[in-house]
């Protein structure tokens, strides 16, 4: 069952800390964070469509334009946020690479483009924000073509409810999810994927009570995917051919 519709004056999402903010404009995010997940969407399937119109919902401050351009080779780009500040960074980062990217100041709830116009849609780290993420993935259903491909990366609920990141950043807590329940509500949704779809990133950053130290200093063995609870997941999710926008 869907969410109420939020009224004018309830936020479907939640701002970025004055910390987060600066840290969306960092090496760390571009290269160890953007460049990490769009190489692991990009191996978990191995046909693309050709010259695609391509929605970054969430696009910050555009960091992951001239990444998404080189990957995915779009004839259209879309950049969507709600943030005015992050769409002006997003501005000038679009032309600071010399690409074309339509902006639109738009909130994932209610996303200001026609049915099935999108043949790829990234989703990149902006789930957790999202208040009404049922409302959001709707959306994403709605705006992609019947065979258009969600590629969904998202932090879960192991990972943002640790002290570090309560203490950087800011979220709505009663809506994180582990990655399997992620999983469940892009199935119930009604999209496919199979197992060679979705990965689990373990990476250093993610695990925000030693950062992988113990591991990398040999002190720990890293518990395999089954065991552990999974900090990050990633999955790329087709929309059906032959279906409707309900």
């Amino acid at each position: 069952m869907h969410n109420a519709a939020p009224s004018p004056s309830s936020p479907t999402y939640v701002e970025e800390t004055r910390f987060g903010f600066w840290f969306l404009q960092s090496h760390v995010w571009q290269h160890h964070v953007l460049r990490v997940a769009i190489n692991d969407l990009k191996r978990l399937r191995d046909e693309w469509p050709d010259s695609p119109v391509l929605l970054d919902a969430g696009c910050g401050q555009g960091k992951s334009f001239g990444l998404l351009a080189e990957t995915f080779k779009p004839a259209r780009m879309i950049g969507l946020d709600a943030d005015p500040h992050s769409l002006d960074c997003s501005r000038a980062e679009a032309e600071r690479q010399g690409l074309e990217v339509q902006l639109i100041a738009s909130d994932c709830a209610a996303i200001d483009l026609p049915d099935a116009s999108v043949d790829l849609l990234f989703c990149h780290q902006t789930f957790h924000h999202l208040v009404e993420q049922e409302q959001a993935l709707a959306e994403f259903w709605r705006v992609l073509k019947p065979g258009g491909l969600l590629l969904f990366a998202e932090s879960t609920k192991y990972y943002i409810d640790t002290w570090v990141i309560r203490w950087l950043f800011r979220h709505p807590m009663h809506v994180q999810k582990s990655a399997d329940e992620y999983l469940a509500m892009l199935r119930a949704q009604g999209f496919t994927f199979g197992e060679g779809n979705v990965s689990y990133p373990y990476l250093w950053w993610s695990r925000s009570t030693d950062f992988g130290l113990l591991e990398r200093w040999g002190l720990r063995r890293a518990k395999p995917p089954g065991q552990r609870d999974e900090t990050l997941v990633n999955a790329v999710a087709r929309k059906p051919l032959g279906v409707g926008q309900s």
